[in-house]
């Protein structure tokens, strides 16, 4: 496997505020450093320890400020690992017997329509979900929760949402603490499938460090659940699958749904695009090459046959800050060697955003590729 540079630019953030917290990029680094387990425990724990203190005092402003200001995408990693460990330490009160457990299901709707349509993304049903999942035992088996009766958008799970989250940890009343959930609406193009990435929110009453989500793979509960979120979330003349993932706290939920999201919707563009060349013109080419955006940056796929000249297909795969370059790029490759495309060449620099001559989105074809670019075959 051949290696692609990383076209982010770290500090995620330039400009503005200092990070409020400077001593957690201090114990990160010093934990991934570290010589022995026992200096990289105790880094780690004064690292999550800070970060336990700081979502108790709701200063989330500065969490995040601190984790755009990493100077590495491994240390955000590791910020972000802690930040994730602290949520569930945080929860732990010597006076709290009970307390709300926050989660999601990472939910991926996979949908198609012959003409435009929007879905309300309101569930028709929930108890009847709440039901299923009882039966199936998800959730460690824990029968004391609710959910939501919509699917919601990821503005609901990300740093911003965390005070609300921490709120609900303290209503004991899965009704009362989810109603004001706002759906997010699923909007289907014409004559394109789609795949768009939603969550399923609720709220479980255990012990506050009952180990409610350990298991990180669908159980047997994601067949039946899979089903009620199809025929629920059904409309005249629309094809529609729901995919979810398993259960888990909101921070871990959307990083699991972001990386599930990004998977199947390169797996649709791949299949419905090496269809279409192999069609018409034979076996494709594929070129794999990095792009530096404002946000960060992203990998491109793109596929195409010397026999057509006009027919070319483009995926834009985002690079979220948690990404090893190296695993995107593995999926990608991996990906198109299922698909038997095995003619896989990857550009071995960074890209700008935009052509320069055309001012459109940069994707390169195997036959435009200049003698000065570095091309490796896989």
């Amino acid at each position: 496997m051949q290696s692609i540079p990383d076209p982010r630019s770290f500090p995620l953030r330039e400009g503005g505020s200092a990070p409020h917290y400077p001593q957690w990029h201090a114990w990160a680094a010093l934990s991934l450093a570290a010589a022995t387990g026992q200096e990289r425990e105790a880094a780690d724990g004064q690292l999550r320890g800070a970060m336990v203190d700081a979502l108790r005092a709701r200063q989330i402003a500065g969490i995040e400020a601190t984790l755009n200001a990493a100077v590495s995408a491994a240390v955000y990693r590791h910020l972000w690992r802690a930040l994730i460990a602290a949520w569930r330490d945080s929860a732990a009160r010597a006076d709290t017997q009970v307390i709300a457990h926050g989660f999601a299901f990472p939910v991926v709707v996979v949908a198609a329509a012959g003409t435009a349509i929007e879905l309300p993304g309101i569930l028709r049903d929930a108890p009847q979900i709440v039901e299923l999942l009882q039966q199936h035992g998800s959730l460690a088996g824990n029968r004391n929760f609710g959910i939501a009766n919509v699917l919601a958008g990821t503005d609901a799970l990300g740093l911003d949402a965390i005070p609300r989250w921490l709120v609900w940890r303290g209503v004991l009343d899965s009704v009362a603490a989810l109603h004001d959930v706002p759906p997010s609406p699923i909007v289907i193009a014409a004559g394109r499938e789609g795949a768009h990435l939603r969550f399923l929110i609720g709220t479980a009453l255990a012990a506050p460090h009952a180990a409610l989500f350990d298991e990180w793979t669908v159980g047997v509960w994601g067949i039946p659940l899979a089903q009620s979120l199809s025929r629920q979330l059904a409309a005249e003349g629309v094809q529609l699958l729901a995919l979810p993932g398993a259960p888990t706290d909101p921070l871990s939920a959307l990083h699991q749904g972001r990386l599930a999201h990004r998977e199947v919707a390169l797996q649709l563009f791949a299949s419905s695009a090496i269809r279409k060349l192999r069609a018409e013109f034979g076996e494709p080419i594929a070129v794999i090459s990095a792009h530096r955006i404002d946000s960060g940056g992203e990998l491109r796929l793109s596929l195409s046959s010397p026999f057509g000249e006009r027919d070319a297909e483009g995926f834009r795969c985002p690079l979220h800050p948690f990404d090893r370059v190296e695993d995107v790029l593995t999926m990608i490759v991996e990906l198109l060697h299922a698909c038997r495309v095995m003619d896989v060449r990857v550009l071995t620099h960074v890209h700008p955003d935009r052509d320069l001559r055309t001012g459109l989105t940069l994707l390169f074809r195997a036959d435009a590729i200049g003698a000065a670019e570095s091309v490796a075959d896989h």
